[in-house]
């Protein structure tokens, strides 16, 4: 041995996730689910343990595998997962990081739902795709009521079971919609569904992204005779056999490494119409919707983790004759990833509780804020990753470390369900059509006015550029991100100056908003309490 190991941080484990994240608490007791506190304190100290973490590390480190035939010559389309990926997604469905706020509706169900998927995303968000659409796909089931008598049970129960068979009493769930020539243009798709005659219809197509293929059953859009419709398809037919599911490949993805994304065939696959023939985008966009909001969350919980793992870093290790925390430009650093993690943590939380309530306020609010939060939040995600992942130094940039990992995750969210533009210009078209959705985002950023004048100017230049938008929708396409991020930045502002600590509120204003907005993260105006913001990372 040459020398002693000595200033290096301690390992990050062994804390409660959820009681460590002061801003999530407060959300949850703001949002109506104080009464959760206890199944989030269980799940928190869960993740928190170093068994999980690395279970964590091995779903990623040793990533699914594809396997079209058996050893026997038989088609299986099977995906094989490490042992770690299945103990993950089973503790989340077991806590009910899937579909608690549907199998034991109460207030404030969504917003404890939304927090328990964020503590299970926030160490391993591979798995919360398939957790997220298995959540998702429960508006969508109602459409059809024998539909869901059938499968809603199986997918509001807690037992993860992994093996495609008949007669299981749990599911989860995929989607497939985009298909090569098309992308987010699902209407121009090419699958075609044909009526069997017994109450089933026949695809044949391809889909160019299909995540989750291992799950138990999917959404799929498919051409019919009265246009573009939704289908479920099952992997495993009622009687025990098959169903055509050709999974043609794997996609060698960035980053999302634990979850599998795939191509899939479809021939003469069998599936059940849901909801209306030629309504299939509007009996999936309800599964959409609930998906964007869980890429709001799991963007907030990406941002948790990085400033978590920057900050226990910079508590622990010194340099130049004091611990980092305590010099003047890491302070500010922590300070302003805080910020940023805490104005997203509020915002998801803020939308999970518009979903608590189907009341028209709060159904026009979230169809426009959802996509506005889902659009600013998942593209701030990766930058934050990035300054987190500079708080360690070179320690940052290696695997051993998860913001190496968090760092290659976090752009996925802004891809998912919609990249830059489609989310951008679908809040344009959310403006032009409903423009109830744009009132009750006005009263919603208009209650936080009166306490700060800076905040009050942004609201003023923000309806300006609504009413730019009203007045001309047409032409309003190339400013549409312009738009969106004023809205974004209002949302986030009213949430802060409402709920938030005074001191978080007044920082953000100043940092995001004042004439002397921050650009790079650590450039915070000296005179802001850095400490105090910093403490809550």
């Amino acid at each position: 041995m040459t020398h002693d190991v000595v200033n290096q941080a301690p390992p990050r484990a062994g804390l409660n996730e959820y009681l460590t994240n002061p801003a999530l608490v407060e959300a949850v007791t703001r949002y109506d689910a104080g009464w959760a506190a206890g199944s989030l304190t269980t799940a928190g100290e869960l993740v928190g343990r170093a068994g999980f973490q690395r279970d964590a590390e091995l779903a990623n480190t040793s990533p699914p595998v594809f396997s079209s035939h058996d050893r026997w010559g038989h088609r299986v389309d099977a995906v094989e997962f490490h042992p770690g990926y299945h103990r993950v997604i089973g503790a989340a469905i077991e806590h009910g990081a899937h579909t608690s706020c549907w199998s034991e509706p109460r207030p404030g169900a969504h917003v404890a739902r939304a927090a328990t998927f964020m503590l299970f995303a926030q160490i391993e968000p591979g798995h919360a795709c398939p957790v997220s659409m298995t959540h998702a796909v429960v508006p969508s089931l109602r459409f059809t009521p024998a539909l869901a008598a059938e499968w809603l049970p199986r997918v509001y129960s807690r037992e993860y079971d992994p093996e495609l068979r008949a007669g299981k009493t749990s599911a989860i769930f995929g989607m497939a919609m985009t298909e090569k020539q098309g992308g987010s243009d699902v209407r121009s798709n090419a699958t075609r569904a044909v009526d069997a005659g017994d109450g089933t219809w026949r695809l044949t197509g391809h889909k160019w992204f299909c995540s989750a293929p291992q799950s138990d059953a999917f959404l799929v859009l498919a051409q019919a005779p009265g246009g573009l419709s939704c289908f479920l398809v099952p992997r495993v037919l009622p009687g025990g056999d098959r169903n055509v599911f050709r999974i043609q490949r794997l996609k060698d993805k960035l980053g999302n490494r634990s979850n599998a994304s795939s191509e899939i065939e479809l021939d003469g696959t069998v599936g059940w119409l849901l909801g209306e023939l030629g309504r299939g985008v509007r009996t999936i966009i309800e599964m959409v919707a609930q998906t964007r909001l869980d890429c709001v969350l799991g963007s907030a919980a990406g941002m948790r983790q990085s400033v978590a793992e920057a900050a226990w870093h910079v508590r622990h290790r010194s340099a130049f004759g004091s611990v980092l925390i305590d010099q003047p430009a890491m302070t500010a650093v922590i300070a302003d990833l805080q910020l940023e993690a805490e104005a997203a943590t509020w915002t998801a939380m803020r939308l999970a509780a518009a979903y608590d309530s189907d009341d028209a306020e709060s159904v026009a609010f979230r169809r426009l804020a959802t996509a506005v939060g889902k659009y600013w939040v998942c593209k701030r995600g990766p930058n934050h990753a990035y300054e987190a992942l500079e708080c360690l130094g070179g320690n940052g940039y290696t695997e051993a470390f998860p913001l190496a990992r968090r760092y290659r995750e976090q752009p996925v969210m802004a891809v998912w369900e919609g990249s830059g533009n489609v989310i951008a210009l679908d809040v344009l078209r959310a403006m032009a059509r409903e423009p109830e959705s744009v009132q009750a985002f006005d009263r919603e950023i208009a209650s936080a006015t009166g306490a700060h004048p800076v905040y009050d100017a942004h609201v003023a230049a923000t309806r300006k550029l609504i009413a730019h938008v009203a007045a001309d929708p047409a032409a309003s396409a190339g400013s549409a991100r312009r738009v969106v991020e004023s809205l974004a930045l209002a949302l986030q502002g009213a949430v802060l100056i409402r709920e938030a600590p005074a001191e978080i509120a007044d920082a953000f204003v100043a940092a995001r908003l004042g004439p002397d907005r921050a650009l790079e993260y650590g450039a915070l105006d000296s005179s802001l309490p850095l400490a105090r913001i910093a403490a809550r990372a």
